[in-house]
């Protein structure tokens, strides 16, 4: 699931996580077919890849937000494909409780000011603007750490 600093927060205190418009990504059929080969670890990889770059647009939508982009990676059963946006989307029926988060991936501080470039032209780099594009490949070349879910209130603290 995309996610944002301060959706990371919320999830700290209520113990679930709503996606955005129940929006998330996996690894589905619709991904499957669109690679002509890759293991499930690399195709996970590409959906995370995905939620990373969703989770840009959640930062340009935010009112001061924090400039790192998170992803929730979760274990959850009841999604609906939706290969009509996208192949990796998917749909979530709700909330998903911290039980079912297996990790949590957010930017480094080194991060920041290519993850708020990037956020500023999300909606170019969509419309085919090229040096838009270039912008958030500066971003994407930031890889994302990976927390335990309970290493949640340790890294919220050190933000």
């Amino acid at each position: 699931m995309p996610a944002t600093i301060a959706m990371l927060r919320d999830l700290e205190a209520s113990g679930e996580i709503r996606a955005r418009s129940g929006t998330a990504f996996a690894l589905t059929p619709a991904l499957r077919e669109a690679y002509v080969s890759g293991s499930d670890e690399e195709l996970e990889y590409a959906a995370l890849l995905d939620a990373a770059r969703a989770s840009l647009r959640l930062i340009s939508a935010e009112e001061k937000g924090e400039p790192r982009r998170a992803v929730v990676s979760a274990d959850v059963d009841n999604v609906t494909l939706r290969a009509d946006l996208d192949a990796a989307v998917v749909r979530l029926d709700g909330p998903v409780p911290l039980s079912q988060i297996a990790a949590i991936h957010v930017d480094a501080a080194e991060a920041a000011d290519a993850v708020t470039a990037a956020a500023a032209v999300i909606d170019a780099a969509d419309l085919g603007d090229e040096d838009a594009e270039f912008t958030l490949g500066d971003a994407e070349d930031h890889e994302l750490a990976w927390y335990a879910p309970q290493e949640l209130p340790f890294l919220l603290e050190l933000l």
